[in-house]
């Protein structure tokens, strides 16, 4: 049993939608163009919040900028080994946020091991809270964001098989084999000391 409308409800309905544009053909790109200039925050590819002060994502670009401005950060973890583009370093030097790079290869292959160290030295910046917020990211957010995030959730003591679905809500159908295998085998005990 559905609700009548009011003929009055009914037009400012119509109207809202002529008035934003619904039933315009404008593309993907040129409305996040317009939604930035209507002050619209955009947050980045993937993102997500991970703890407390503690977030992931795919690359930010410039049009993810306000957004991240909300966020407050201090900080930037960067796991590929690109270098940082100069906007973006231009966004971190006006937001006072220090940039920490782990230079990550994005492997596709099957047997490239991933740089356990590398991941140890990343997830030492994520567990000191003075770096707080924190953003870690990486080309897309899925695999070696993945990976960071997975391991943190190994210190938190998260069962195996809740890290691999939280892996795969990001990863999708992108899901790699060697990713799983590395956050299954890696080693916490080390990092005991950090993580309290």
């Amino acid at each position: 049993m559905g609700m009548a409308r009011i003929p009055e409800e009914e037009s400012l309905v119509q109207q809202a939608i002529e008035e934003d544009g619904c039933n315009s053909h404008r593309s993907p790109s040129s409305e996040v163009t317009a939604a930035v200039a209507e002050g619209v925050f955009v947050p980045p590819l993937n993102f997500a919040m991970v703890n407390d002060g503690v977030f992931r994502s795919g690359f930010p670009e410039t049009t993810n900028f306000r957004f991240l401005e909300t966020l407050k950060l201090r900080s930037i973890v960067y796991l590929c080994p690109e270098p940082y583009p100069e906007v973006n370093m231009e966004f971190l030097a006006s937001n006072s946020i220090s940039l920490f790079q782990f230079g990550i290869e994005g492997c596709k292959e099957p047997f490239v091991n991933i740089p356990g160290e590398r991941i140890r030295e990343a997830l030492k910046v994520v567990l000191d809270a003075r770096n707080h917020p924190l953003l870690i990211h990486c080309k897309r957010g899925k695999h070696r964001t993945g990976c960071v995030v997975g391991c943190l959730r190994k210190l938190q003591k998260w069962c195996l098989s809740s890290v691999f679905d939280e892996y795969q809500r990001f990863a999708a159908a992108k899901a790699r084999v060697c990713d799983l295998r590395f956050m299954e085998l890696f080693d916490t005990s080390s990092m005991k000391l950090l993580s309290t």
